[in-house]
């Protein structure tokens, strides 16, 4: 059974490297078992189909996200502004990385499969809508002290954060590069300030 579960998870990880420098309709089977190391068979022996795998590795890529910004620095501020504020400096640190290490699975297969893969899209849309929950406690608790008369939802303000991102990965792709990506980060992190009243950073 140890060797099974090691098996599917090189699998899921492989599918998270594989999909997102490929994008999901490049990607094949034959593709993730090489990146994997591992045969088709025990492919079908843990997925039934790229389908079922894409779902599955959805679900892995967000496990796995959920660990790292779980963990990163800013989550220790006692501010919620700087704690929002350092999220978004957390994400622009992660550009550092190659291309498809950096850009987002979810993002990636939901604009290949929304209408054609429904499970696909309901699963992407779960777990993007998930990580901007993880931000809407603290913008919440910031809107409550600053802005209470604010007409704005906390949840609306965490999804436009999440639009935001996954628009600096588009463009991120097509310029090929990074730096693109980290202006508009940077622009993000200046609305925020501005609508939390915070004095603005020296960069």
């Amino acid at each position: 059974m140890p060797a099974q579960h090691e098996s599917k998870t090189r699998i899921l990880d492989a599918a998270l490297r594989v999909i997102r420098t490929k994008g999901y309709w490049a990607t094949s089977v034959d593709d993730v078992c090489e990146s994997a190391g591992l045969t088709k068979g025990s492919f079908f022996h843990h997925f039934g189909s790229k389908e079922e795998l894409a779902v599955a590795a959805a679900g892995h890529f967000a496990e796995r996200a959920e660990g790292a910004f779980s963990e990163a620095p800013y989550r220790k501020l006692d501010d919620p502004v700087k704690r929002l504020l350092g999220y978004v400096d957390f994400r622009r640190k992660i550009l550092g990385r190659e291309l498809p290490e950096f850009t987002c699975l979810l993002g990636t297969m939901v604009q290949e499969t929304y209408a054609t893969h429904p499970a696909i899209r309901k699963a992407c849309e779960k777990h993007i809508v998930g990580h901007a929950d993880t931000l809407t406690d603290d913008i919440a608790e910031a809107k409550k002290r600053l802005v209470p008369r604010a007409k704005w939802t906390p949840e609306s303000l965490a999804l436009f954060t999440q639009a935001v991102i996954q628009g600096a990965f588009v463009l991120a792709k097509a310029k090929h590069g990074p730096d693109v990506a980290g202006e508009c980060l940077a622009h993000l992190k200046r609305y925020l300030e501005l609508l939390f009243d915070q004095p603005k950073e020296k960069e």
